[in-house]
């Protein structure tokens, strides 16, 4: 396991992404931040930390489940984890920024895509992730993220929300999902 980008640098990232969101839309008015649950929810808590810092702004945070908008639901998924869709109210002219972990085939930005517009139309959706890893299979790109690196198809990319905050690691597909610093 290699740590791609360690919690000072994903705060700092993030920071940076709260910056650019506000600056392309001008202040954090009409915004709302939709995290994709589960890997997105930690992301998207710091993000709407800096809004709130840098606007005085507290933005509407919701979180979307995906797991029935998958499109191998019926296959890959024999014991899904279902947990709540929650949204701040409806989504209908909202301009909503989707947040996740790792953005990797586009596969899961689809399903939360369609997830998020069975609660209204919104004005327009922009991705926000930590890192896009490449490998997509799906015209899908991050509007914001704060590390873009090519991971190769034998490895994975996880995030772990650990006491100094988030770190990214790299490691082989098929090794055990352990924070760095964990004993197994």
């Amino acid at each position: 396991m290699r740590v791609l980008v360690d919690a000072e640098a994903v705060s700092r990232g993030l920071r940076r992404v709260a910056v650019e969101i506000l600056e392309r839309h001008g202040g954090a008015t009409g915004l709302t931040l939709v995290a994709v649950r589960r890997g997105g929810i930690a992301m998207a808590r710091p993000v709407e930390r800096f809004v709130h810092e840098l606007e005085g702004h507290e933005l509407p945070m919701g979180s979307v489940d995906i797991t029935f908008y998958r499109d191998d639901a019926a296959t890959a998924l024999p014991n899904p984890r279902i947990g709540p869709s929650e949204m701040p109210g409806t989504l209908d002219g909202a301009r909503v920024i989707l947040v996740d972990d790792v953005l990797f085939t586009g596969r899961t930005v689809r399903a939360a895509i369609d997830a998020i517009m069975d609660y209204g139309r919104p004005a327009s959706i922009e991705l926000a992730v930590l890192v896009d890893r490449g490998g997509r299979e799906l015209p899908i790109e991050a509007n914001y993220f704060v590390k873009r690196v090519d991971v190769a198809a034998d490895e994975r990319v996880d995030v772990f929300e650990g006491s100094s905050g988030l770190v990214a690691c790299v490691q082989a597909a098929g090794a055990p999902s352990i924070a760095p610093g964990s004993h197994g």
